[in-house]
């Protein structure tokens, strides 16, 4: 990674180096009481989920991309103090456990062995497995044994949302539900305190107005699309927006407005591209789609009215045409094949190169239709890896893809 140009401005050059989060512990919190809660549609099989992610990163490693695991970086940035403060202060919440529990736990914390404490942030800790004697508080004793003190991070698969780069910067996303809200500041830690990443700038890092990873598409060099909707909010896509176009590292960036609703949480559930020119998209929304135009002018920001997405992303990516590839098969009168792929993340592909992706291979005639259009597509198994709503793309954070 020494020798590796960390940075990415398309979603489709080369694929150099990715961060991945190997499922584990924290998926063994699921239950049916708290699922729904910590955004998980069912109970994952976990080791079955390890196997299928131990498959994808060996896809990727195989065609020459280096592989981070997320939990090796945390366990590596805290052998830093200054780390460890951080991530300990982000877990630990005063005003759930209360001042004085707070700060025993804070400093039982500060005593664990960067693995342990990478463990317990990912995977959080309950109140039976709370190690100090606090009979006497009034927290410990109206909680359930099972309670979390500190909550689990199951969602921390996803490492797409919680950070994307930007040409050579990364920008520190804030995520919408409370379930997921620390991921952030793990995120944070690693890219703050982590060897690998000395010296790399911030392009933009939000406390407020939410921006999530998965709503964010690198269309071209300089030209951002940003999804509107159950998880970014318009501030947020704004925001981000002036901060690109004040460090000059992009000149338009759409904000295109989707559902808010769990099949369409994010942009990259309904379109991802898949080759220079070319987008794999849900056939749903494909003449519904529509995109308002930010451009950088000298007096800051200009708005344009909406128009349909494909002409407003092929105007600002220079291009004649962007092509759609739509998973709609001619027998599929009434959509019922492509809403079933499009819930399994049929749309939600990472491409390794231009025309190369890897997708579900449950997905079988989303992956036919790309095929058909000249996109080699890198099946993975999926029947656990699944259950959170993320696909191959949503599973990775790109740092370092070539140029084109």
């Amino acid at each position: 990674m020494a020798a590796m140009e960390l940075g990415a401005d398309t979603e489709v050059g080369t694929l150099r180096g990715v961060i991945l989060h190997r499922p584990g512990p924290e998926l063994l919190r699921l239950t049916p009481r708290n699922s729904d809660r910590l955004l998980f549609d069912g109970l994952p099989w976990v080791a079955r989920a390890q196997q299928e992610h131990d498959a994808f990163a060996e896809l990727l490693r195989g065609r020459g991309v280096e592989v981070l695991l997320l939990a090796d970086l945390l366990t590596e940035a805290l052998a830093s103090g200054a780390a460890r403060m951080h991530g300990i202060a982000a877990a630990v919440d005063a005003r759930l456990l209360g001042a004085p529990l707070a700060q025993e736990l804070s400093a039982y914390l500060r005593t664990l062995e960067p693995d342990e404490l990478a463990g317990v942030l990912i995977a959080g800790m309950t109140f039976t497995e709370l190690p100090i004697d606090r009979s006497g508080s009034l927290v410990v004793r109206m909680h359930h044994g099972g309670d979390f003190v500190i909550d689990p991070l199951p969602n921390l698969l996803f490492t797409r949302d919680s950070s994307v780069w930007v040409g050579p910067r990364v920008a520190i996303t804030s995520l919408a539900m409370p379930a997921r809200s620390r991921e952030t500041s793990l995120t944070d830690l690693i890219y703050a305190h982590h060897p690998r990443f000395l010296g790399v700038r911030r392009a933009y890092e939000s406390r407020s107005a939410p921006v999530e990873g998965g709503d964010v598409l690198l269309l071209s060099p300089g030209v951002l699309a940003v999804g509107v909707g159950e998880r970014t909010t318009p501030a947020g896509a704004e925001a981000l927006a002036r901060s690109l176009f004040d460090d000059d590292l992009a000149h338009t960036v759409l904000a295109v407005p989707i559902a808010q609703e769990r099949a369409q949480m994010h942009l990259d559930t309904v379109c991802t591209m898949v080759d220079v020119d070319a987008v794999v998209m849900y056939p749903n929304i494909v003449d519904s789609l529509s995109a308002y135009t930010m451009r950088r002018t000298e007096d800051g920001l200009r708005i344009d009215e909406a128009r349909p997405f494909v002409e407003a992303a092929a105007d600002a990516m220079g291009i004649e045409k962007l092509r759609v590839i739509d998973t709609r098969l001619s027998d599929d009168t009434h959509g019922v094949a492509a809403e079933r792929e499009q819930w399994d993340d049929g749309n939600n592909t990472l491409a390794l190169a231009p025309g190369v992706v890897v997708g579900y291979e449950r997905n079988a005639q989303t992956n036919g239709r790309l095929a058909d259009a000249g996109i080699e597509v890198l099946a993975i198994e999926a029947s656990e890896l699944g259950t959170g709503r993320g696909g191959p793309r949503c599973m990775s954070c790109p740092i370092a893809r070539d140029s084109l």
